[in-house]
């Protein structure tokens, strides 16, 4: 279970992560994203420098762009908080009734002691505001396929927003979504960003791969 490289130059890595592997981890017998991009550099004799620019949380699947240099980095993650890097998600929610589309607004914080985001009014002093915009794009019998534009980046925040409209996403324990045994059904499909030195545009777009995406007829390889 490693990731795959969709593309890589002097500056920067765009990988596939799967889902279970960890971006960072303390284990040391645990293979996680930067350990993996650190293995390859120096096999290669480079700089073992990897800065994460975009996370994903251990259960997801996705699209996750890592700088190669310091000045990278710090283009890159200027564009993320210029909300210049824009991200798509799959996810997979069961709940009949789901509107056809909706923009979410919400105010979270970061409970560390469960290690989850909460849902809390903007008047407490560690809020910070979430916004999202959806659309079902596909249905199988009660399952909704929705295509979600993260429009912030905050701890959780799609599975907690979701959750809190009681359509929580396919396979989320921790947000009240049934098991099934396998990775919860949240997948990062696309990414856009300025090229931190070419200044042109890229995207870049996968199929998730888990099980229940696979069910949808718009995302079925034929």
């Amino acid at each position: 279970m490693n990731p795959e490289i969709l593309f890589e130059d002097d500056d920067l890595y765009v990988i596939y992560k799967p889902a279970g592997m960890a971006v960072e981890t303390k284990n040391s017998l645990e293979m996680d994203v930067v350990s993996f991009l650190r293995n390859l550099r120096s096999e290669r004799n480079e700089s073992t420098y990897v800065g994460i620019i975009n996370r994903l949380d251990q259960p997801v699947e996705g699209i996750m762009l890592c700088a190669k240099t310091k000045k990278a980095a710090e283009t890159l993650s200027r564009e993320l908080v210029d909300h210049k890097i824009q991200k798509s998600y799959y996810a997979v929610v069961e709940r009949d009734n789901v509107p056809e589309e909706d923009r979410l607004e919400d105010f979270l914080i970061k409970d560390t002691r469960e290690s989850r985001a909460r849902i809390v009014d903007e008047n407490n002093p560690r809020a910070k505001k979430a916004i999202l915009s959806y659309k079902v794009c596909d249905r199988l019998d009660n399952m909704k396929l929705l295509d979600i534009e993260l429009l912030t980046g905050r701890f959780h925040q799609i599975r907690c927003q979701l959750a809190g409209r009681n359509m929580p996403i396919v396979g989320d324990r921790k947000y009240g979504g049934q098991s099934t045994g396998r990775p919860l059904d949240l997948c990062a499909y696309r990414i856009e960003f300025i090229h931190p030195s070419t200044k042109e545009p890229c995207e870049y777009e996968v199929t998730p791969k888990g099980e229940d995406f696979l069910e949808f007829s718009m995302l079925r390889e034929e």
